[in-house]
């Protein structure tokens, strides 16, 4: 029987598109191709009995074209902090090898870059969210906001990185990414953020 699992939290995303990112339409990305990072911090979490409470996760694609069309190339990276229970609960959640949402994202994936356990920091302070894993990956985002300073949000796209409905539109003040032989250095690009509820199986 597939173990029950559930976590809650704050997530966000940023790419190389101008925002919002076509992606979320099912359209092509704004240059042909789609970097991306995806970050989470869990708030609150278990598998089974194992508890995934205040670790973080993040995710980075290279989308060569329609995200529909599949043939992402894909790396996730765990939170040095969490024991080899943890670390392997992440592993299922994030990589859709449990079901439940992730598994969307997991069935797009075509090669598969490693899986790797580091220093993560995950920060989420009023309009601004930002993740970075030192020497690797970083993403700073910041909400844009109409005319009288509210929020510009998006909901029920046709793509969604979480059954919460609404995310917040965000442009970059930075995204990079150095590894597997990928490489890219942003700024003033997409991004979104967004509170996250998964559950599995």
């Amino acid at each position: 029987m597939a173990q029950e699992w559930n976590v809650t939290g704050d997530m966000l995303e940023a790419c190389n598109c101008e925002a919002e990112c076509p992606c979320f339409f099912l359209s092509p990305p704004t240059e042909g191709d789609c970097k991306t990072i995806i970050g989470w911090h869990i708030d609150n979490g278990k598998f089974g009995d194992i508890a995934l409470d205040g670790l973080n996760v993040l995710f980075a694609a290279y989308v060569p074209g329609l995200v529909s069309d599949g043939n992402w190339k894909a790396a996730l990276y765990l939170d040095e902090r969490a024991n080899e229970e943890q670390k392997n609960a992440l592993t299922q959640i994030f990589s859709g090898q449990s079901g439940g949402h992730p598994a969307i994202l997991g069935s797009f994936i075509g090669e598969v870059l490693g899986v790797k356990s580091v220093p993560i920091e995950y920060q989420a302070e009023g309009k601004r969210r930002s993740i970075r894993i030192p020497d690797i990956a970083e993403a700073d985002i910041e909400a844009i906001t109409d005319a009288n300073g509210n929020l510009v949000t998006l909901s029920n796209p046709p793509l969604q990185l979480s059954p919460e409905p609404t995310q917040v539109i965000s442009r970059s003040k930075r995204l990079s990414y150095h590894d597997y032989n990928l490489q890219w250095d942003l700024e003033g690009k997409s991004g979104n953020y967004l509170a996250f509820a998964y559950e599995g199986p």
